[in-house]
């Protein structure tokens, strides 16, 4: 299975569209927004996916963004998602409550945690758990999300055009 991760869109439907046009073409099934959305515009443009969402710090009308979210048959899953794909168990979250994040990573718990939040790219191992922050769509340079083949964790990070 492949799915698309990203996070940070703050709103920028411009570069929202050019990552769900890699997306298409690096042909994932699924997608995953780390949080910072921003805007009820995000959904519909991520529509063609299910798409699990978490909230994060600039998302302050949440209960407007979990009806759009809905509103396109999506998962909204408030501050912390729980997700199993293809038999890979992943924890999702923000990472502005960097000691959340930190207890998350450190207990074991998840084969993968996706996180964004800095508006950079991070792929490491902490003990048994893999830890991916694709980067940014928003105020970041470059901008970029990344693709991950389930089950083994293969990862690819993307660089939108500027």
């Amino acid at each position: 299975m492949r799915i698309g991760v990203l996070s940070d869109t703050h709103g920028d439907t411009l570069h929202t569209q050019e990552a769900a046009r890699l997306f298409q073409e690096h042909g994932v099934e699924r997608l995953i927004h780390c949080g910072d959305i921003g805007s009820e515009a995000i959904p519909s443009l991520l529509a063609e996916w299910h798409t699990d969402y978490v909230f994060g710090n600039v998302d302050t009308r949440c209960a407007e963004l979990q009806m759009s979210i809905e509103g396109c048959g999506q998962g909204c899953h408030g501050e912390f998602a729980d997700l199993t794909y293809d038999g890979v168990r992943i924890a999702v979250l923000h990472g502005h409550d960097a000691r959340r994040l930190e207890q998350t990573v450190r207990s074991g718990q998840w084969h993968l945690v996706c996180h964004g939040h800095t508006h950079r790219k991070r792929w490491e191992q902490v003990g048994v758990t893999w830890v991916l922050n694709p980067g940014a769509i928003y105020h970041a340079k470059p901008r970029s999300i990344a693709v991950v083949e389930l089950p083994d964790l293969v990862v690819q990070f993307i660089d939108l055009p500027e």
